[in-house]
């Protein structure tokens, strides 16, 4: 395994805390079961064996030599550990491996991870010089360097378009089949020399790191992310009891866009909206446990900066029949703290005098004080 490489701190660790809490204490005593669906280096899993002592793990990563670590950092809990190395689109056929028909609460805590972040030979960092791999699962599938090596330039500008929502997408394009005709592109310092090159002077001087965007969507491109999270995060709410809570924390807008849209979705009637009562099977499976995305607080982006663009969303899986159309239609939501509305505004509320306002809810007696947070990095 050797010694861990970079630092790791847990992004919204009380925040994820406190929402999952009520699924994982039940008032009967039961054992309940927790899915780590990104396990990464164990900070949230870790925090919630030692919070919740009769909560077993299941805990999933693509990132073999994250999950060693892992595995050394859980020894104590190993006798309510399942880790096993898979990605999270495979949680059905891992769940009924291990005989689990329903589980209580799910954490996805998505983007790359610490390890991957600080591991310069990985490739994912466009600040360290390293050849182009950006697997997430270094025992299979394409290479960042097959990647730009190899497709073609739609292909290439379609790849930092859409999952990049780089606005050069064209130009880098061209910039990258240009050097791959004089030699091969294997090295991510090159890469991010590129793509500096091929942007606007204007259009470097603001957003950051010219290369991140392309960086992003090309991790995303060799890890198929998003493919995954599509069919992963629906599966994963299915397989909730009533009472079970998932949290998913996203880190850019397409990550989030998604995770929106599915627990939207979910949390809405399916019958005919001028019938007085639901139909069966026509309610929402979810209640939204926050209004909009919550946003980090100051305290934490400081502690932790690659905090600083997560975006945190959770639901409570509920009884899908029964009940008045006043209950069960609307997903009654607990308090978020900072929060950013559909229109992209933030703060703990907006102007009463605007259609698209987001006020901010009160916390139901029930749940604990504190400012939420959000991050980066399991």
């Amino acid at each position: 395994m050797g010694e861990l490489r970079g630092t790791h701190v847990p992004v919204l660790l009380e925040r994820c805390l406190e929402l999952l809490a009520p699924a994982l204490d039940r008032a009967d005593g039961r054992t309940t079961v927790y899915v780590d669906a990104t396990l990464g280096l164990a900070g949230h899993a870790e925090a919630v064996l030692a919070a919740h002592p009769r909560t077993v793990l299941v805990g999933l990563d693509r990132d073999t030599e994250a999950l060693a670590h892992a595995r050394a950092r859980l020894e104590r809990y190993s006798d309510r550990t399942h880790l096993v190395h898979a990605v999270y689109d495979e949680l059905p056929e891992v769940l009924d491996r291990l005989g689990y028909d329903r589980v209580d609460g799910i954490l996805f805590d998505l983007g790359v991870s610490s390890l991957q972040l600080d591991a310069p030979d990985r490739g994912f960092a466009y600040a360290q010089d390293a050849p182009l791999d950006m697997r997430m699962d270094q025992s299979a599938g394409t290479t960042a360097e097959e990647v730009v090596n190899t497709y073609s330039h739609g292909e290439l500008a379609r790849v930092l378009k859409v999952y990049g929502e780089e606005r050069f997408a064209g130009r880098i394009a061209s910039a990258i089949l240009r050097e791959r005709e004089r030699n091969r592109l294997t090295s991510s310092a090159r890469l991010a020399e590129l793509v500096r090159e091929s942007i606007p002077a204007p259009a470097r001087r603001t957003g950051g790191h010219p290369a991140k965007r392309t960086f992003q969507a090309l991790r995303i491109e060799v890890n198929r992310e998003l493919a995954a999270l599509e069919t992963a995060l629906p599966a994963a709410l299915d397989a909730l009891s009533v009472g079970g809570r998932a949290v998913v924390l996203s880190y850019h807008s397409l990550e989030d866009r998604i995770t929106k849209q599915v627990l939207a979705g979910r949390a809405r009637s399916t019958g005919p909206v001028d019938l007085p009562v639901e139909l069966p099977g026509t309610g929402p499976m979810l209640r939204l446990l926050s209004r909009g995305a919550e946003l980090p607080g100051e305290a934490e982006v400081q502690v932790n900066p690659r905090a600083a663009s997560v975006r945190l969303r959770a639901a409570e899986r509920i009884e899908r029949d029964g009940g008045s159309s006043t209950t069960t239609r609307r997903a009654v939501r607990e308090r978020p703290g900072r929060v950013v509305g559909e229109t992209g505004s933030t703060g703990a509320g907006a102007s009463n005098g605007s259609d698209g306002a987001r006020r901010e809810l009160p916390r139901p007696a029930t749940e604990g004080g504190g400012t939420t947070v959000q991050g980066e990095g399991r």
